[in-house]
C-alpha cells in the first residue's frame, strides 16, 4: 500500500472527527483553545502510530480469545508513556487542561477501531502509516475546532490576542454549547467539501 495514500485516507477521507465521527469525548472536551486541540491531537497521533506498530507485529502471536485484552494493554502502555512525558516536558497548563483525557485515551474510539479494523490484520509498516495519518487527521480537526473557538470566544490564536479589545467576544464558544456548535458547523463545511470534490 503507498504510504502516502494512507496518511491522505485518515487525514480526509476517513477522517476520525468528521467523516468517521469517533473519539468525541475529547474532541468536544478539550478544544477551548488551539494549544488544548494541538496537545491533545498528537498525544493521540503518538499512541495510535506506536500502538498500531506494535499491535501489527504482535497480530500472529495474540489468540483471538485475547485480541482485545492484549490490544488495551498496548495501548494502556503507550498512554502511560504519553502521559509520564506530558508531565515532564508540557506546560502545567496544557497538562491540568488536558486533565482525565489523557488516560482516557486507553479506550478511545480511534485507537481500538484503528487496531481492530487495521493493525491487526495488515504489515508493520502500513499500520505505522495508518496510526500517523489517523492521528494527523484527528490532530487536524481538534486544532481547528480549537481555533476557532480560542478565536471567536476569546479573539486570541495560540494565547495571542488578535482582535482588539472593542471586537464583542462569544463567550458561548469557549464553553460545552460553543463545542456543539462550531463542530456542527465545521462538519458541514468539510463533508460539503469532500462530496463537491468527488462529483
Amino acid at each position: 500500500m503507498n504510504p502516502v495514500k494512507i496518511i491522505k485516507n485518515g487525514i480526509i477521507d476517513e477522517n476520525p472527527t468528521f467523516v468517521q465521527v469517533i473519539g468525541m469525548c475529547p474532541t468536544l472536551a478539550v478544544t477551548s483553545s488551539a494549544i488544548n486541540g494541538l496537545g491533545m491531537g498528537l498525544s493521540t497521533l503518538a499512541v495510535l502510530a506506536c500502538s498500531n506498530l506494535v499491535i501489527s507485529l504482535i497480530r500472529k502471536f495474540v489468540p483471538d480469545e485475547a485480541r482485545i485484552p492484549c490490544y488495551v494493554v498496548v495501548i494502556a502502555s503507550f498512554v502511560t508513556i504519553v502521559e509520564m512525558l506530558l508531565n515532564a516536558y508540557a506546560p502545567a497548563s496544557l497538562v491540568k487542561a488536558l486533565g482525565v483525557y489523557i488516560p482516557l485515551i486507553v479506550v478511545n474510539c480511534i485507537i481500538l477501531a484503528r487496531a481492530e479494523a487495521f493493525a491487526g490484520k495488515n504489515g508493520p509498516i502500513a499500520s505505522l502509516f495508518d496510526g500517523i495519518g489517523m492521528g494527523l487527521g484527528f490532530t487536524c480537526a481538534l486544532f481547528l475546532l480549537g481555533a476557532v473557538r480560542e478565536f471567536l470566544g476569546n479573539g486570541s490564536f495560540l494565547g495571542m490576542t488578535v482582535l482588539p479589545e472593542a471586537f464583542p467576544r462569544t463567550l458561548v464558544m469557549i464553553l460545552p454549547p460553543g463545542a456543539f456548535l462550531t463542530l456542527a458547523f465545521l462538519m458541514v463545511l468539510v463533508n460539503k467539501l469532500r462530496s463537491g470534490k468527488s462529483e
